[in-house]
This record gives C-alpha cells, structure tokens and sequence, in this order.
C-alpha cells in the first residue's frame, strides 16, 4: 500500500503569515499560482481552542481547492502524514517582511 503524502505550505496573506497541511500541491494553470487541494484539518475535540487555528478554520471552510500567489510561498515541506493529524496550522500576525518580500510596500515620501 502506497502512503499517502502530506505537505506543509507555509505563505504569506495580507500580511500575516499562514502555515497549512494539504494532501496535494501543484502547479496551477493559472500563471503564476500554486493550487492546493485536500486542505488537512485537525480535531476540534480540544478542551483549549487556539485563535489562530479558528481563523484558519473560518477561512478554508468549504474550500476544496486553493491557489496561492507564487511569490506569496515561503516554503512547502512534505512530512510524515501523521502530522497531518495535527491541528490545520496556524496564523501569525505582526510580522514585519523582509524588505521586497510580498505584503512590503515602500513609502517615497
């Protein structure tokens, strides 16, 4: 039996930085994005509810399938699928960019 794979994205989006596990990555036929599909969500079984991982839930919720700006990708890893059984990801907010990097805009004045 062939396991199945499992691959952490990790991208920028308006600002904060996103990490999601998803079953499939490619290339899309749309130029210059990323499609992600079976987007990997963890139990919501947890006494304690981490904010971050609601907002992510809140916004994939009935997403099937995703495309991500290339220059927004940080980095994809494929991992082992159990932790994929880990809660969805998380968002972190406040991060300031590395200077050319998406969501930096430079002020000339």
């Amino acid at each position: 039996m062939v396991a199945k794979k499992c691959y952490k994205i990790i991208f920028y989006n308006q600002d904060e930085v996103f990490e999601i596990y998803a079953g499939h990555v490619y290339p899309s036929e749309m130029f210059g994005f990323l499609e992600v599909e079976a987007l990997t969500f963890g139990e919501r079984s947890q006494v304690l509810v981490d904010p971050s991982q609601e907002k992510l839930r809140t916004e994939f919720e009935g997403v099937q399938r995703t495309y991500i700006p290339m220059n927004a990708i940080v980095r994809i890893d494929e991992v082992e699928p159990a932790a994929a059984e880990r809660p969805l990801g998380r968002v972190k907010s406040g991060v300031t960019p590395f200077p050319g990097s998406p969501g930096h805009h430079r002020n000339n004045d």
